[in-house]
């Protein structure tokens, strides 16, 4: 009984997991732009406003049947298409929807456009057209030229972008551009030989090899236990009744002669003798067998 709900418990947790996988909460509205006059151009050589989407999950992410609106009121105004391959995206990237008013052009071109000199609001809502997945007003202040972007993808404060200093517009790519990782850096600021890294790998693999160690002694112990057990139960034998020496292995002698046993017997012909006897085959005389009486005999002149 109690085998069958620790199975029903982790049959549950694995739908729950699985379900959670497919969730689209990790979809995020990661930068806009409204107007834009110099920056990227679309698949037919055009610039329009875009909303670039961020899937902030470490797995693959299908968002069609999603919707994207500016108008809370309508949820449902623009359906992302089933059926196109793009609209899967990889783990830690972006895709850009293109806000110039002509769904005809493909999956990324919206039915709306974003405007000027005024707060536009964006949703991006489940297919369900009713769960809110995520939000931004950007503001009315936003010039041209400008986005407004979030300072960590996927998280963070929004801010406005203009490709002056740091704060670069980056549509379709990470919206903090490093030269550099910070942790080499480090290393190589505070350990320039490279000891204490070594020192680190070497401790990391010893200490996995000894915690593996231990698993394997626990599971020859746990085996062990549960063979004793099996062959008391097959002798009929108790816990109490069981003597006090071992009775769940035979001694090192009596393994010793069995092994010897065994090979006296496997190997028995192995070794062939290499003088050759040689011992002529006689037979018993019978007159039954002799060549004469069968031999036509001339008859007397």
């Amino acid at each position: 009984m109690k085998k069958n709900i620790f199975i029903t418990l982790i049959a549950l947790l694995g739908c729950a997991v699985a379900v959670s996988a497919q969730g689209r909460s990790g979809l995020k509205l990661n930068e806009v732009m409204v107007v834009n006059e110099s920056n990227a151009i679309d698949d037919f050589g055009e610039r329009h406003g875009w909303i670039e989407l961020f899937n902030s999950n470490h797995a693959p992410m299908e968002i069609s049947s999603v919707f994207i609106t500016d108008d809370p009121a309508n949820p449902k105004k623009y359906p992302v298409p089933l059926g196109d391959v793009n609209t899967r995206i990889p783990k830690r990237q972006h895709v850009i929807f293109w806000a110039d008013g002509r769904p005809s052009r493909g999956t990324f071109h919206l039915n709306f456009i974003l405007k000027p000199d005024q707060d536009n609001w964006i949703g991006v809502y489940d297919a369900n057209g009713i769960t809110l997945i995520d939000s931004v007003t950007v503001p009315a202040s936003l010039q041209a030229g400008m986005s407004y972007a979030r300072s960590i993808d996927g998280t963070g404060e929004w801010q406005v972008r203009n490709d002056e200093g740091e704060n670069y517009i980056t549509p379709s790519s990470n919206n903090i551009i490093r030269a550099q990782n910070d942790k080499i850096q480090m290393f190589k600021e505070r350990d320039e030989n490279g000891f204490a890294l070594t020192l680190m790998a070497m401790s990391i693999v010893f200490s996995a090899l000894l915690i593996l160690c231990l698993c394997f002694l626990a599971i020859s112990k746990i085996s062990e236990r549960f063979a004793r057990a099996n062959k008391m139960a097959a002798h009929g034998v108790t816990e109490e009744s069981a003597p006090s020496h071992s009775t769940d292995s035979d001694s090192g002698e009596v393994i010793a002669a069995i092994g010897l046993a065994l090979r006296d017997h496997f190997e028995a012909h192995d070794q062939e003798s290499t003088i050759l006897t040689i011992n002529k085959v006689r037979r018993s005389y019978s007159p039954w067998s002799s060549k004469i009486y069968g031999l036509r005999q001339n008859p007397r002149s």
